[in-house]
């Protein structure tokens, strides 16, 4: 019976873990306004796939790239936050954290912006044509 109570207490923490990594995809979303941004570009991009009937290997890549935009965006924000409660104050090396960070969202931005022009390009001349 105790191995039961220990198996319960387990399954418990990681539901937990669960509802708290979901409270911080809210958070993001919810406060954080280029979160947003990526949010209604990749809706947008989602609708084009749609649209324009993209193949599974596509899908897969388009996929990648809205959560890898989405992660970079979460981590970005979460060393931003850790970096305002660790020195609030104006700091040479908190503000080259920050821009690092913000940089690595826009690099990863700019990758899959050319993903995007890889898959979707060809099929929007042919549209066009």
């Amino acid at each position: 019976m105790r191995h039961h109570h220990i198996y319960i207490n387990y399954f418990l923490k990681r539901g937990r873990s669960f509802v708290y990594a979901w409270q911080g995809i809210v958070s993001l979303f919810g406060n954080e306004p280029n979160a947003r941004i990526h949010l209604c570009v990749a809706l947008l991009v989602v609708a084009a796939g749609f649209f324009f009937n993209i193949s599974a290997s596509e899908w897969c890549l388009v996929t990648l790239c809205i959560g890898g935009v989405f992660m970079a965006e979460a981590f970005n924000t979460a060393i931003e936050k850790l970096c305002d409660k660790v020195s609030p104050q104006t700091d040479s090396l908190i503000k080259i954290a920050k821009d690092v960070a913000a940089g690595a969202v826009l690099l990863f931005v700019f990758a899959a912006v050319t993903v995007g022009l890889i898959v979707f390009l060809p099929k929007i001349i042919v549209f066009f044509s």
